[in-house]
């Protein structure tokens, strides 16, 4: 089904935004949190899963879990040759991001990789490496704020609360941790379940690990309690009316960049943001609502960071991979079966 297919109405972007602060929330939950008949917000809230408007994913924190280290690839293509880098990129399984850009690099990658070096492993593999005419790599340090975390800020602050119940996943503090997670076989096995499908039942993940729906539960619950676990919800940030895309790579000092990457972090526009290596040691994904609003962001907000000593921001154009999930070329989800 063709997006132009779809008809979203006010209601259905309540919901998807509802979804984004807890993708696992109970349609009675959304109900609530975005005062609607319970019973039009499950008929429209399982159109939107069904059509794969929307689709929420558990994801593992690789660097709670020691699964792995974010690696962040910037490539200059050569003349008409982007699009085909990036689908070199997203069709490998390291990078859990990649995109095609409009700035001073073409494509952008987060790669996933147990050790720095793994990323020549990744390099090579690639079919189409020869279409890239330069690159550049940073290594993530730490995270400040989390696709996951990430409050759009559509709903009133009692409905985010509704929706922040025992079952949503609480805010990390990223800044504490140290020494990482030790997951077992069984813990691995649940993740891989709620991969394929983050709103699946405890019923549904029992069946599939071959455990009783109690213990599945609670082996949830651990996940996310300590951490390791985090709920994606995956959609193109259009339908709730926030048109622009953008990465911005700061080189800020080293004093601030504590200070710096905090404020950012509260920003409603602000979907992500790490501390990382390199000339360029804070990167931000983030979403505004239209072209006009890209230059009083980079002078009034940007511009107004003590510290910031340059900003390289790129708009992304075509996204094709989030969270391990292929993207369509309509910005849908399009998850794979394993």
């Amino acid at each position: 089904m063709q997006e132009s297919s779809i008809r979203l109405d006010a209601l259905d972007r309540r919901v998807i935004a509802a979804l984004q602060v807890n993708g696992r929330a109970s349609w009675k939950q959304v109900a609530s949190a975005i005062d609607a008949p319970e019973s039009t917000v499950t008929r429209r809230g399982t159109r939107l899963l069904a059509t794969r408007s929307v689709f929420v994913t558990g994801v593992l924190d690789h660097l709670r879990t020691g699964l792995g280290i974010s690696v962040y690839m910037r490539f200059r293509a050569r003349p008409g040759r982007a699009l085909s880098v990036a689908q070199a990129l997203a069709a490998h399984s390291a990078p859990r991001f990649v995109t095609v850009m409009l700035g001073a690099f073409d494509v952008a990658a987060e790669v996933v990789v147990k050790t720095p070096t793994d990323v020549l492993t990744v390099l090579s593999d690639l079919e189409n490496i020869d279409d890239v005419v330069e690159s550049e790599s940073t290594v993530v340090l730490r995270k400040f704020a989390a696709f996951e975390e990430w409050n759009p800020q559509t709903l009133s602050p009692e409905g985010v609360t509704l929706l922040q119940g025992a079952s949503a996943a609480p805010s990390y503090p990223h800044r504490e941790w140290v020494e990482p997670e030790t997951l077992t076989s069984q813990e691995l096995q649940i993740a891989r379940v709620l991969a394929r499908d983050g709103r699946a039942s405890y019923a549904a993940v029992a069946a599939a690990v071959g455990i009783s729906e109690s213990t599945a539960a609670r082996r949830v619950e651990s996940l996310t309690t300590r951490g390791c676990l985090r709920f994606r919800t995956l959609f193109a940030p259009r339908l709730i009316g926030l048109g622009i895309e953008f990465m911005l790579w700061l080189d800020v000092a080293p004093d601030r960049v504590d200070e710096v990457g905090e404020k950012l972090a509260t920003l409603p526009s602000t979907q992500y943001v790490s501390a990382a290596t390199g000339r360029h040691n804070l990167i931000l994904q983030g979403v505004l609502p239209s072209h006009g609003d890209l230059y009083p962001y980079q002078t009034q907000v940007i511009g107004a960071l003590d510290g910031v000593r340059s900003a390289d921001m790129t708009l992304q154009i075509q996204t094709l991979k989030r969270a391990w999930v292929p993207i369509g070329t309509d910005g849908r989800p399009e998850p794979q079966e394993d």
